[in-house]
C-alpha cells in the first residue's frame, strides 16, 4: 500500500487524494516529530507563566478575556472539542472526512501549532485504521476554520462520539479505538484549539473537485466534438492559428483536444457541400472559448490550493523565534473564492452542453436529424425528456453558482463578525460537479445517437471508439423508445469513471 510521509513542509495534491480516496497509510517524519517537540516546549514554557496567552491559558473567541487557571486547562481543551462538535444534518462523505483529518494533521506537523507528537501520531493511527468520524453537513462558517467539522474529528481522538469503522458500520468511537489498540488522547494546553482551527474541510473538497473537474473538462471537449460531428459543423474554427491570436491557455488546449478527437472525421464540414452555412451556432463554435475559460479558472484554483497546502493555518501560531502570536490566517476567503469561481465555470460549461443537446433534438436546427432523435417520431418521443432532465440539472447548477463567499453572517457575540462561508461554497461545488457529470453524460448519449443516425457518413476514429465503448458499457444506440433511465445511468458511469476520456485517448494519445 502507498505510504504518505508527513513532514514540516506541507503535502501535495496527490498525497491528499491518496489518503482521502485510496486509503494510503500515513507516517510522521522524524523532522515532523522534532518540530512538534520543539514547538510544544515553547507552549509549555508559556503555560507556566502568569501572563495570559490566547489559546494556552485563556478562553476562546468572545470568551478570550478570561484567564484560565492551570487546574482547569485540560477541562478547557476537552470542553472546546465537545461544545464545538455541534454539527447537524446528513453525514459528510467519507473521502471528505479523511481529507479533513489529513490536512489538519499536515498543519499540526508543521511545528507551528504546539501540539504534542503523541496527539499527531494518534491522528495518523485513526486514519490508518480506517476509522472515519461522523461529521455533519452543517456547522461551519469557514472562519476560525471549519470548526464544527474538525471538532467532530477531534472528538473521535478523545474516544467520544460516533465514527464509522473500516467495515462501514457507525459505532461508538471508544469501541473502535479499543478494537484497533488506539488509546484516547487527553488534550493539554492549546491542543483542542489547534485541532479545530483550520480551512481543512474546504481545502480538501477543493482538491478533490479539481481532480474531478480536470477529467470533466476533457470529457466536455469530447462531447462537444461529438456534437459538432453530429450537427455537421465545421472544425475550421478549431485551427491553432485562430486561437493563437487570443492566447488564453485553456482555450488553446480545448481547441486542440477537439481537433485531435475530430481528426479523420467524415462529418465535419460536410454540410458545406450542399447546404452552406457560414458559421455554426455559438454553442458549437464557441465551445473552446467557454471550456477554455473554465480551464483557466481551474489553473488559478489549483495555484490557490497549492499555496494553502504549503500553509500552517492555526490561531495562535508558534513562531520559530519562540513567540506565540494571534493572527487571522484561519479565514477561508482565499479558498472560498475559488470554490465559488469553479461553481460558476461548471454551471456555464453545463449550460453550453445543454444548448448543444437541445439543438441535436430540434429538427429545425439539427440539419436533417429526426425530431428528438426518435425512431418513429410521434409514436416515439426519443430523447425529449432526457433533455428535460439535463435542463433541470443545469437550472440547479445556475442556482449553485450563486457565490457563498459573498455572504457573511456574524457569530461569537460579534467577535467573529465576518466569515467566509467557504465550507458552504465547497459543499455546493460538490453537487455542481456531480450535476456537470450527468449533463455531459446526457450530451454524450444524444450526440452518439445522432452520429449513428448520419447514415453514409463516417465519424472520426476517436469518436467511433467512444461510441463503441459507450455501447459496450450498456448505453444502447438508436431504436424504438425504451426505458431510458438505465441508459443514462450507464452513460453517467462511463463519464464519471473516466472511460470516455480513456476510450478517446487510446486513439488520440493523451489529451491536454
Amino acid at each position: 500500500m502507498h505510504t504518505v510521509v508527513v513532514g514540516t513542509g506541507g503535502v501535495t495534491v496527490s498525497d491528499v487524494l491518496a489518503v482521502a480516496r485510496a486509503d494510503a497509510r500515513i507516517e510522521l517524519s522524524q523532522e515532523a516529530v522534532a518540530a512538534l517537540t520543539a514547538a510544544r516546549e515553547i507552549v509549555d514554557a508559556l503555560a507556566a507563566k502568569p501572563e495570559p496567552v490566547y489559546g494556552v491559558s485563556t478562553g476562546f473567541g468572545a470568551l478570550a478575556t478570561r484567564h484560565i487557571s492551570e487546574e482547569l486547562r485540560v477541562q478547557l481543551q476537552r470542553n472546546i472539542v465537545r461544545s464545538h462538535a455541534a454539527g447537524i444534518g446528513p453525514r459528510v462523505e467519507r473521502e471528505v472526512v479523511r481529507a479533513l483529518m489529513f490536512l489538519r494533521l499536515k498543519t499540526v506537523c508543521s511545528g507551528h501549532t504546539g501540539v504534542r507528537p503523541e496527539v499527531a501520531q494518534t491522528m495518523a493511527d485513526v486514519l490508518n485504521a480506517g476509522i472515519t468520524p461522523v461529521v455533519h453537513e452543517y456547522g461551519s462558517l469557514g472562519c476560525s476554520g471549519d470548526l464544527a467539522p474538525l471538532s467532530h474529528c477531534a472528538l473521535t481522538l478523545l474516544g467520544e462520539g460516533e465514527a464509522e469503522g473500516p467495515d462501514g458500520v457507525v459505532r461508538p468511537a471508544a469501541d473502535l479505538l479499543a478494537e484497533h489498540g488506539i488509546a484516547p488522547v487527553e488534550l493539554h494546553e492549546k491542543e483542542g484549539l489547534a485541532l479545530l482551527n483550520g480551512t481543512d474541510g474546504m481545502l480538501g473538497m477543493l482538491i478533490m473537485a479539481l481532480a474531478d473537474l480536470d477529467k470533466l473538462y476533457k470529457s466536455a471537449d469530447v462531447t462537444a466534438a461529438l456534437s459538432m460531428e453530429a450537427l455537421l459543423g465545421t472544425d475550421k474554427v478549431l485551427a491553432p492559428e485562430l486561437h493563437a491570436i487570443r492566447p488564453h491557455p485553456g482555450q488553446g488546449a480545448s481547441a486542440a483536444n477537439m481537433l485531435a478527437v475530430l481528426e479523420g472525421s467524415g462529418l465535419t464540414g460536410h454540410h458545406q457541400d450542399d447546404a452552406p452555412r457560414v458559421q455554426d451556432a455559438y454553442s458549437v463554435r464557441c465551445a473552446p472559448q467557454v471550456a477554455g475559460a473554465g480551464r483557466d479558472t481551474l489553473a488559478h484554483a489549483r495555484l490557490v490550493a497549492e499555496r494553502e497546502l504549503a500553509s500552517a493555518v492555526d490561531n495562535p501560531v508558534v513562531l520559530a523565534d519562540g513567540r506565540v502570536e494571534s493572527n487571522g490566517n484561519f479565514h477561508g476567503a482565499p479558498v472560498a473564492y475559488v470554490l465559488d469561481f469553479l461553481a460558476i465555470a461548471a454551471a456555464d460549461l453545463a449550460s453550453i452542453a445543454e444548448r448543444r443537446t437541445d439543438r441535436l433534438l430540434d429538427k429545425n436546427r439539427s440539419h436533417g436529424l429526426p425530431p428528438f432523435l426518435a425512431d418513429d417520431p410521434g409514436v416515439d418521443s426519443g430523447l425529449m425528456i432526457a433533455q428535460y432532465t439535463q435542463a433541470a440539472l443545469v437550472s440547479e447548477m445556475k442556482r449553485l453558482a450563486v457565490p457563498a463567499s459573498a455572504d457573511s453572517i456574524p457569530s461569537s457575540a460579534m467577535q467573529e463578525d465576518h466569515v467566509s462561508m467557504g465550507w458552504s461554497a465547497a459543499r455546493k461545488l460538490r453537487t455542481a460537479v456531480d450535476n456537470l457529470t450527468r449533463v455531459l453524460a446526457i450530451e454524450l448519449y444524444a450526440a452518439t445517437r445522432a452520429v449513428e443516425l448520419r447514415e453514409g457518413l463516417t465519424p472520426a476514429p476517436a469518436t467511433r471508439a467512444a461510441i463503441t465503448a459507450l455501447r459496450e458499457a450498456g448505453a444502447e444506440g438508436p431504436g424504438p423508445d425504451r426505458f431510458l433511465a438505465p441508459d443514462l445511468a450507464a452513460a453517467d458511469a462511463f463519464v464519471r469513471d473516466g472511460r470516455l476520456v480513456a476510450s478517446v485517448e487510446a486513439v488520440t494519445g493523451a489529451l491536454q
